[in-house]
């Protein structure tokens, strides 16, 4: 058994949620004339790649040294979505039905491409990934639910609608063209599509029964999608930690691993730390953003 990296790069520049505190490292120590280097290192928890814990937004809920390995690694799927999103875009249940096939206590990972925005690739744009990813919907929420995932995780800014976070009022610019958008292609306004029984659902409405997600999830994601393997996340051992910094991997087994390693050293796109991407993908987002603004 092999792992394949889904996590993100970790630096000074890697960008946490928006007003959360980003990474800060300083030395406290040097070989010369202390022996060893040394850091200190202050952050917030939403930052990098990440799990958010059930008391995030759920006071009697698990913190994150309460999670199992059980829990934390086993089956799922990696499905795509970059085919069928852009900008702004609601996706659905049956989008992710219609390419995967879902089991009980499957951990779910979802490729929207907008990992193709984060700030180590070519195409890197933080607005566009903290603020203009696709994301779900009440029927989602339900659903996910309903199906029994363990767990999900999603590679981008959040897996809730940008939209039906705060950042809709931090961004108001960008909340004015998601208006538009979400009238021209789903009938109502931002706050008639995402009104306050809504409000970030993913967090609100899922951690007080046990479906917690990772964001930011990335790296070598786009060797794997649209099949099962096995996933897991490693966060801290962290008591009364409300969430984690930690790392992602999916598994498989040696004889794929070694053409999947292939495949990634013949390819011409590699982001500056080495990760492989395929560039089709953000060819599908540019082409359904445009529809998305036609006539706007």
């Amino acid at each position: 058994m092999k792992f394949i990296d889904l996590t993100i790069p970790l630096g000074i520049a890697t960008p946490p949620w928006p007003t959360y505190e980003p990474l800060q490292v300083k030395y406290f120590k040097r070989l010369a004339p202390n022996g060893a280097n040394g850091m200190v290192v202050t952050h917030s928890n939403h930052l990098g790649t990440h799990l958010d814990g059930e008391i995030h937004f759920y006071t009697p809920g698990k913190d994150i040294a309460s999670l199992s390995m059980d829990f934390l690694v086993h089956e799922g799927v990696i499905v795509d979505l970059s085919d069928a999103c852009g900008d702004y875009d609601i996706y659905t249940s049956k989008m992710i039905e219609d390419r995967v096939e879902i089991k009980k206590d499957d951990i779910l990972l979802i490729h929207t491409g907008y990992h193709h925005f984060g700030w180590d690739m070519p195409t890197a744009d933080e607005v566009r990934y903290m603020i203009k990813h696709p994301g779900p919907d009440r029927e989602y929420v339900e659903w996910a639910e309903k199906k029994g995932i363990s767990w999900i995780g999603v590679d981008c800014g959040s897996a809730d609608h940008p939209m039906n976070t705060i950042c809709r009022n931090w961004m108001p610019r960008e909340a004015k063209v998601a208006d538009k958008v979400f009238k021209k292609k789903y009938g109502g306004s931002l706050e008639e599509v995402f009104d306050d029984t809504k409000y970030q659902q993913m967090h609100i409405d899922l951690f007080p029964k046990g479906i917690i997600h990772a964001e930011c999830i990335g790296g070598d994601i786009d060797l794997l999608l649209n099949r099962r393997v096995t996933i897991g996340f490693f966060p801290w051992r962290f008591v009364d930690g409300e969430s984690s910094i930690g790392r992602c991997v999916a598994m498989v087994e040696d004889d794929e691993y070694q053409d999947l390693m292939k495949k990634k050293a013949e390819a011409k796109t590699h982001t500056k730390f080495g990760d492989y991407y395929d560039p089709k993908h953000v060819e599908n987002i540019q082409k359904n953003t445009a529809a998305n603004l036609a006539g706007l």
